[in-house]
């Protein structure tokens, strides 16, 4: 077999292994969302424990996905990626099993920290395999991977649920988790960071930090946002994370190097995936109670009349990375953002009680392809703007970003909705989706102008040790 051979080959083996990975971590995201009223006659408890069946697994993914990826820089890439592989599927088993409300809780949260160590290694482990020609497609196609899942949990939970049952939710983690562990181990290979001492300090300020913000955003809607439990930990979060940005600032080895954020490429992306997140998961959010509960589908029939919107990402992202190589992944990134924000802006619109499917496809069809142009040049920007050996907390520090953000669009969206609207009709509800809406649009758009502060052209970061550079045929990790 020539080296020419072997090295596609490892390139394909990383990209099938890291991107079922991903879809695995992001699809348990909102893949409970529709299966609750079934959890909830299964195993019983009130609503703020249905609640937690959801948050519990956003807390501990959010939370620990900087500490997850610094982890994998000081220990090995693979090495922790398998950790967490392991932690994920034994967690999805133990879900699937539980006999009661409590025991279905604790298992999501230890999914979440499963997913936090895997996910924000599955970029690193699949930069250092993929030749930097090739990076944007690979990119792309890890991109399509991840957006499908994000988008399309509520479908896939809601077809489980209505024709097997609530637990092949987890269940169907198990196999596929299985199945990946022998392949990552034999075809991934070990890369390390910068070999510097964990950041204690730094990951006990930003994890309890982003803890307390995530806590506060989750149950502000449900208990009042001027609930002490919420006050006290949007105000502590935030002053713990402040804490951790000065700390930071003097730190000899910090977890996230503060002078990251001096290079535009990766302020840019950053701010532009949050303001996404935020903008997207709120809108789904909403979007599916609207066609369920208003429009009268189930949820696999509200899922497939989606599918214009959550597949078409698997059709545009590819075509993106091959675009973000040729010219660069700021048009692009930018050109998705606001296409996303004029199919929401559409689809606030149009939304009505007694809304047909065509008036809604043409809303639905650009949100997709803006979806589909953001996932994998925003991959591309966050990992082509720092130095190899950063690309691992980079990528956590990016992921961290996105959860809070989809935390937050939906803590944001869902008060709008409850003050203008609520659940008592078919119009009260469109009453207060439409504000909703539109405050998603807007929040995308700024995305879209986040994205315009990025350099035109991907100029090397200032600190970055060439990462641009081919790996050693011998497919070599990346490495300081």
């Amino acid at each position: 077999m020539s080296e020419q051979t072997a090295r596609r080959g490892g390139t394909v083996w990383a990209l099938v292994i890291t991107s079922v990975a991903g879809f695995m971590a992001a699809l348990d995201n909102l893949v409970v969302t529709t299966a609750l009223p079934s959890i909830r006659k299964d195993l019983g408890g009130a609503l703020d424990d249905l609640e937690w069946t959801v948050s519990a697994y956003t807390l501990t993914f959010a939370v620990l996905l900087m500490f997850g990826a610094a982890l994998g820089d000081r220990f090995g890439r693979r090495r922790l990626f398998l950790t967490g592989l392991t932690i994920f599927t034994g967690a999805s088993a133990a879900a699937a099993m539980s006999t009661g409300i409590n025991g279905l809780i604790a298992a999501r949260a230890v999914q979440g920290v499963g997913a936090a160590i895997m996910m924000p290694l599955t970029l690193t482990l699949l930069t250092a395999a993929v030749p930097a020609a090739k990076r944007g497609m690979a990119y792309g196609i890890w991109g399509a991977v991840n957006g499908l899942a994000v988008a399309s949990g509520p479908l896939i939970g809601g077809s489980l649920t209505e024709h097997v049952s609530w637990h092949w939710i987890f269940w169907l983690n198990v196999p596929l988790g299985i199945a990946l562990l022998p392949l990552a181990r034999l075809r991934l290979a070990e890369s390390y960071g910068t070999g510097a001492p964990l950041d204690i300090p730094g990951t006990l300020l930003a994890s309890t930090g982003l803890f307390g913000i995530v806590y506060g955003l989750v149950r502000g809607p449900a208990d009042g946002w001027t609930a002490p439990l919420v006050l006290t930990g949007l105000f502590a979060g935030a002053a713990l994370l402040t804490a951790f940005v000065l700390y930071s600032l003097r730190a000899k080895n910090p977890m996230l190097p503060m002078r990251l954020f001096r290079s535009r490429a990766f302020s840019g992306i950053n701010a532009a995936s949050l303001l996404m997140f935020l903008g997207m998961f709120g809108s789904i959010f909403l979007l599916s109670q609207f066609m369920q509960g208003v429009l009268g589908y189930s949820p696999t029939e509200a899922g497939l009349r989606m599918l214009p919107w959550t597949g078409m990402p698997m059709l545009v992202a590819p075509v993106a990375g091959i675009l973000s190589d040729r010219i660069g992944g700021r048009p692009v990134v930018a050109a998705g953002l606001f296409f996303q924000a004029a199919g929401l802006g559409w689809m606030a619109a149009v939304v009505d009680p007694g809304v047909s499917y065509a008036a809604q496809l043409p809303a639905l069809i650009i949100s997709g392809i803006g979806m589909g142009l953001f996932f994998a040049p925003a991959a591309n920007l966050v990992m082509s703007s720092v130095r190899g050996t950063e690309q691992g907390i980079a990528s956590g520090a990016n992921n961290a970003l996105r959860e809070v953000g989809g935390a937050l669009g939906i803590a944001i969206m869902s008060s709008i909705f409850s003050s203008q609207g609520g659940y008592d009709s078919a119009q009260t509800f469109v009453d207060g989706l439409q504000p909703a809406l539109v405050t998603g649009a807007a929040v995308v758009a700024v995305a879209g102008a986040a994205a315009l502060l990025i350099p035109r052209h991907r100029a090397a970061h200032p600190t970055q040790a060439a990462p641009a550079e081919d790996p050693a045929p011998t497919l070599d990790p990346i490495a300081g």
